[in-house]
Order: C-alpha cells, then sequence, then structure tokens
C-alpha cells in the first residue's frame, strides 16, 4: 500500500513549523562487540567441529603402541536469511508536499528499521542462550547448557546455581572457563575478555569490575579482578538484550560468535508505470550464529 496525501495531511499545509519522529539517535553496530564477521557467497556455511586424540598411554617395553581415531563431533549451520523492508509514495504526495523530500526523509526511516532489525537477530542468540530447542550451535543443547556432549562426556558453560551479577559469580564463570576442555577432555587454554550485559547491570557491573577495593563488602581488601587484569576487555552494554539479569562472559575461543554476510545492504528505487507511485526497497542476507560454545559463559541470573 503507498503512502498517499490522506497519511501526510500536514505536511502539504503552509505553516508547519517542524517535522519530528525520525531523528533520534539510534544504538547501531552493537553486533559488533559479540561477533566475528566473514563473507559467504553460499545459501549456507557449515563448520564442523573436530575431536583430536586422548592423553597418550604408557607403552609398555615391546608392547605395541596404542591407535586412537579422530573424528568430526558436530557442525554449526548458518542459513542465510534474506532480510528486507519497502515503501511506497504516491505521485501527488510527491508534488505537493511542501517542506522536504519525502523519499530521502523515509530512506533514513527504511535504514533505521533494517539496522535495529540486524541488532535485534543478533542479540537473539544470547536471549534464547538458555532455551532448550532454540540452539545456535549444532550440538542439539541450548547456548549455555550443562549438558554439551562431547567424547570425553558433558561439559558446560553455565553456573551451576543461577546467580545475579556479583564479584562471588563472576569469579565462579572465570575459574570455570578456566576449566575449558577440548572433545577428548584435554586442557584448553581460553580465558574470558568481555562481560556482556543489558542496560539494567551496567552500574552494578562498574562497582564490580573497576572498584579499587572489593565491592560491597567492609573488607579493605582488593577488587582481585582488576589488579589481576580480568576481563581485559572490560564490559559491553547491549541495548537489545531482553533478560534484565543475565549475563555472559565472551571468551578468546576460536570460532565462536560468527555473523555470515551473503550480501550487504542494498537500495533500490523505482517508478511504477501504471500508478506513478515511487517505489523503494532495502535487502541484505546475513546469518548469525555459533560455531563454538566455547566462546561463551552465561548464566540466566538468580
Amino acid at each position: 500500500m503507498a503512502i498517499s496525501r490522506a497519511q501526510l495531511a500536514k505536511e502539504l499545509e503552509p505553516g508547519l513549523n517542524a517535522l519530528f519522529g525520525l531523528e533520534y539517535d539510534r544504538y547501531e553496530a552493537e553486533h559488533a562487540e559479540i561477533f566475528d564477521e566473514e563473507s559467504s557467497d553460499r545459501a549456507f556455511e557449515e563448520e564442523v567441529m573436530l575431536s583430536g586424540f586422548g592423553t597418550a598411554p604408557v607403552k609398555s617395553e615391546g608392547g605395541a603402541i596404542s591407535f586412537d581415531d579422530a573424528q568430526e563431533t558436530y557442525t554449526a549451520r548458518y542459513t542465510m536469511e534474506t532480510i528486507a523492508l519497502a515503501f511506497s509514495i504516491t505521485e501527488e504526495a510527491i508534488e505537493d508536499n511542501l517542506y522536504d523530500k519525502l523519499a530521502s526523509r523515509y530512506t533514513r526511516a527504511l535504514a533505521r528499521s533494517m539496522s535495529q532489525t540486524k541488532q535485534i537477530k543478533a542479540a537473539a542468540i544470547l536471549n534464547n542462550a538458555f532455551t532448550a530447542g532454540a540452539s545456535a550451535i549444532g550440538d542439539g543443547v541450548a547456548l549455555c547448557s550443562a549438558s554439551h556432549p562431547s567424547l570425553s562426556g558433558n561439559q558446560s558453560n553455565i553456573l551451576s546455581t543461577a546467580a545475579d551479577l556479583n564479584e562471588t559469580s563472576l569469579e565462579s564463570m572465570m575459574i570455570s572457563i578456566a576449566g575449558f576442555t577440548d572433545e577428548r577432555g584435554l586442557k584448553v587454554a581460553v580465558r574470558g575478555m568481555k562481560l556482556l550485559i543489558p542496560k539494567e547491570l551496567q552500574f552494578i557491573t562498574e562497582r564490580v569490575l573497576n572498584s579499587t577495593l572489593r565491592s560491597g563488602t567492609a573488607d579493605n581488601d582488593i577488587n582481585a579482578m582488576k589488579s589481576m587484569g580480568m576481563l581485559p576487555e572490560g564490559a559491553v552494554v547491549n541495548h537489545f538484550l531482553t533478560d534484565t539479569d543475565a549475563y555472559f562472559v565472551k571468551t578468546d575461543a576460536p570460532n565462536g560468535f560468527k555473523l555470515f554476510n551473503r550480501t550487504p545492504i542494498r537500495t533500490a528505487m523505482e517508478g511504477d508505470f501504471d500508478t506513478g507511485n515511487m517505489r523503494f526497497k532495502a535487502r541484505e542476507r546475513y546469518a548469525f550464529g555459533v560455531s563454538d560454545w566455547r566462546c561463551v559463559f552465561g548464566t540466566p541470573g538468580a
């Protein structure tokens, strides 16, 4: 349906002082704090988790050496989505508008909608991190789970007891991250790098991470998180996280959060011969997901 003069009545009248509602600043590219971006030229991309070998056993004198098998464990698939939005304006509305170029104003609004959609889709990976059946990875369980299957048994990237953000819970998360193992149970050197939080936790986070002494206690102890250089990339607020007390630690595990860009955003316009309406559209293709769950440790809060 085209935007007509009936929907723009005030813009057609002399004496209008201002048009407002489309001038707000916006939160842009917050996904870049979480996702590594790669390009794609396919309808989907797949990344396969490989298992190496277990620990080496002792070989007895004169005995045969032991053989071990390596294999694929699970596959993370990124299926490209096509995101598109359009609008049209009647020929008469364009002709009679007195104050501004309608097309340029609403094209900016179109770009704003496309940008916000991308942020919502990115944040959905974390918003659904604790939901079974909404897995962003290929091992069949939630992104943050105590039962990630592996050849060495189930593994966890979630607090055993959900807890609100404080010094104790954050320290427990960092200790658990330091104990991550690979698919065969071998220790891996993974470190927590960045705290991902909703806007509701930004003040608590500042006190926990950046106070000189321990936060919320009468003890005269140092703030261990700060003095030890934990979370070297600090904390990042994501305004599209919907759970007010859930929080996550992003680690430096390779091949974690991924954004595959299939087609960058493109805009186009054309006139319709029959109606004279001008039509405008924006379109892009991409996929958000996670390959290795070890890239994050989370809790939904108490």
